[in-house]
């Protein structure tokens, strides 16, 4: 497990995102394929559609980040 998360140390945080939603999208489609009868196709679905939403909050994420710096910006204090 520690070997698995130290790997992820130098990536960015949208590469993190985005594997981690991959990972996620994985095991549910792992999990709704073993149930249906096609765990392979349904995982890599899950894998592809998990790595979309993952790379779309990371983009959310960063719109927000970016909202907010920008209104502490323009709030602070001429010098």
């Amino acid at each position: 497990m520690s070997l698995a998360l130290g790997g992820c140390a130098g990536m960015s945080v949208t590469r993190q995102r985005t594997l981690s939603g991959a990972a996620i999208g994985t095991a549910a489609g792992t999990l709704v394929g073993a149930m249906a009868g096609s765990a392979g196709w349904v995982a890599a679905i899950g894998a592809a559609t998990g790595a979309v939403g993952g790379f779309l909050y990371d983009r959310n994420q960063q719109a927000k980040e970016a909202t907010f710096q920008s209104g502490y910006e323009a709030g602070r204090p001429s010098e």
